[in-house]
């Protein structure tokens, strides 16, 4: 009954939510710019050249919105170079749903990150598929990343699963039609009504089990 389960990345496997927000803000105080108040949630799921126009042009970044992203994603880099915090029970996580069924990533991190970091989990033999918002053209919450992961994978949108963490991406895969896994971040969690979009909303990921997500589509 499962055709594939889908996982996000920053915020759901890897501890990263909070250094996104800890790197854009260096790059707004260092021009010595205010931190604009919605800034932190709105730019959370979006595809880089969206999060990259948004910081060139309602925070106010000097350059070009391409200048953000690379003054960003090199920060970034930085940090994953230096080793990435797991969330408690992600590789087991994968593992587990690797072990019955077919199993992706829908990010909104640029490739180069992607890649880093399923290296670094030593994940790389196995996801099926990798996508990347980038590489689309709307970022989360719109459906298409989750579409495009399972259109890879061959499978059914609406006999899978996605693991999420964060308001936008927990959208984007409802929209997409699959069924929903919340591990809400201690990092500008979901409201409660996001959080009702999901079939299941779990404490960690030590709590996603192969039984759970077969209950979750029998009563879907």
């Amino acid at each position: 009954m499962v055709s594939a389960v889908v996982f996000d990345m920053d915020g759901t496997l890897t501890d990263t939510e909070h250094l996104w927000d800890v790197v854009r803000r260096g790059l707004a105080a260092a021009e010595g710019l205010p931190w604009p108040d919605a800034a932190t949630r709105a730019m959370m799921g979006m595809a880089t050249q969206e999060w990259s126009t948004y910081l060139s042009e309602e925070v106010g970044l000097s350059g070009t919105p391409q200048d953000a992203a690379r003054r960003t994603i090199e920060a970034m880099a930085a940090h994953h170079s230096e080793g990435i915090e797991l969330l408690p029970g992600a590789v087991p996580a994968v593992r587990r749903m690797a072990a019955r069924w077919p199993v992706g990533l829908a990010s909104s991190s640029p490739r180069v990150l992607i890649d880093s970091g399923v290296h670094a989990m030593g994940l790389d033999d196995v996801f099926g598929a990798t996508v990347s918002t980038e590489e689309l053209s709307a970022g989360k919450p719109a459906p298409d990343v989750y579409l495009e992961v399972c259109r890879r994978l061959g499978a059914d949108p609406r006999a899978s699963v996605a693991v999420e963490d964060a308001s936008a991406g927990i959208r984007s895969a409802h929209a997409a039609g699959l069924a929903v896994v919340a591990v809400p971040p201690h990092f500008n969690p979901p409201s409660d009504a996001t959080l009702a979009l999901a079939g299941a909303v779990l404490t960690s990921l030590d709590e996603l089990t192969t039984d759970l997500v077969e209950h979750l589509m029998e009563n879907r």
